[in-house]
């Protein structure tokens, strides 16, 4: 492990990341044999092992916060990257509950007779090898590391510049868990360099790395997309809406809003763009206009919001397409519930969408007719996260179509072969 500083020149930086290549394919065929309990075992042991370390990783933090401010990152990014002891506990939480989860790995998704007596089962297994590319949340490294370890993968983080110290602490309390259950310490890694060529290098790894999974920011997908030699699991930005229809409840709506906009701004669930049917804003809107300017939000809006409210500002073209990670939202006003659907599926990220309405009918066809990874009626798009659907954690939510989409929990980390076992048959 460097300090993470450039490697020195690009044959060293190729060895390097080489060499993590190599181990993490032999610690994936060693997983294959490891049984649950020691998976399990490991979380738990790299769960006290982070509740122990709380101190180290609180200083380690600290210095990534410092070079952050003094850089000049924005509050939503510095929200991201800072560990508080609660969110330090929750990573704990969270290894622990990834354990209790059941394992995917050897469970038997189907299985049937054949006429000539064959016997054939679709079974789980894991994808492999799973390079993992993110920035700013130094908590994905102990969530992306307990996924793929619970999943029977082998695991190779390349965390963002900005978290190194934080995520290197985390990998540390990792290793720990894994020595303590007699596994291999190479099962997960991190590149122990914040130069920017080692993702180039991990792209082109097509002998090593089975799947790469991007987590970040717009530039950085694009990036893993346009470059990558191996298939990609993508996790785009989150234009998130929420739609108030002319049969929403007041006061739900507000709520929803408020939390789905400010309760953390920095997150990829968080709202982006309001929606309203144009016969209830006059009634609805200046309320809700209210609780988010009074929660320290900026309200751009189209010109009828404009008009309810000297506190909104104007909104452009550009707003109805913009993740802004910040506390900002776009506000239109729409001629119903088609055009909601419409305006969703033409500027959103197909992330997540809400609908808040009494109206069932309505919500119904906005379930089916949003194209979004995740759907929601009267809850808040802040729900759009791995352990709140029950998976422990998340490496993404992927807004693909192929192989996983939504949260990307220990089962989406796994593909399936096929069993089959006879007593002799031959093909005729």
């Amino acid at each position: 492990m460097t300090d993470g500083k450039d490697l020195g020149n690009a044959n060293l930086l190729h060895d390097a990341m080489i060499q993590l290549g190599d181990a993490a394919r032999a610690a994936m065929r060693e997983l294959l044999a490891v049984p649950a309990d020691a998976k399990n075992r490991a979380l738990r042991e790299a769960a006290r092992a982070i509740r122990d370390s709380t101190s180290a990783l609180a200083a380690a933090n600290a210095k990534d916060m410092k070079t952050a401010e003094e850089k000049g990152t924005a509050g939503a990014m510095l929200d991201r990257l800072l560990l508080t002891d609660g969110r330090i506990e929750a990573m704990a939480k969270g290894l622990e509950d990834i354990a209790e989860l059941d394992d995917p790995v050897g469970s038997i998704m189907a299985e049937w007779p054949r006429p000539n007596g064959l016997q054939i089962q679709r079974v789980r297994v894991p994808l492999g090898v799973i390079g993992i590319i993110y920035e700013s949340r130094p908590n994905v490294t102990a969530d992306a590391g307990a996924l793929c370890l619970k999943s029977g993968n082998a695991a190779i983080l390349r965390g963002g510049s900005e978290s190194f110290h934080s995520s290197t602490a985390i990998m540390k309390c990792l290793q720990a868990g894994l020595r303590a259950a007699n596994l291999p310490v190479a099962a997960i890694q991190m590149v122990p360099t914040t130069d920017r060529a080692a993702v180039g290098e991990m792209l082109t790894m097509i002998d090593h790395i089975d799947i790469i999974v991007p987590r970040g920011g717009k530039s950085l997908i694009e990036r893993v997309q346009n470059e990558s030699r191996i298939p990609v699991i993508a996790h785009l930005d989150g234009n998130c809406h929420v739609y108030v229809d002319r049969a929403a409840d007041p006061t739900m709506a507000i709520d929803i809003i408020q939390n789905a906009k400010m309760r953390r701004t920095g997150i990829c669930g968080a709202a982006e763009s309001l929606l309203i049917d144009r016969t209830c804003a006059p009634e609805l809107l200046p309320g809700i206009i209210n609780a988010l300017s009074q929660a320290g939000c900026e309200i751009r809006g189209d010109d009828a919001t404009q008009a309810l409210d000297k506190r909104v500002v104007k909104a452009s073209e550009k707003d109805w397409d913009t993740e802004y990670l910040d506390a900002i939202i776009s506000v239109k006003q729409v001629d119903g519930l088609d055009e909601a659907i419409d305006h969703i599926n033409r500027h959103g990220s197909h992330h997540t969408d809400a609908i808040v309405t009494e109206d069932s009918a309505a919500a119904e066809k906005f379930l089916k007719n949003v194209d979004s990874a995740i759907v929601l009626h009267n809850a808040s798009t802040q729900f759009a996260d791995g352990a709140e659907f029950g998976m422990g954690a998340e490496i993404g939510i992927s807004t693909g179509r192929l192989h996983a989409r939504g949260p990307v929990g220990v089962e989406q980390l796994t593909t399936y072969k096929y069993v089959v076992r006879g007593d002799g048959q031959v093909r005729p």
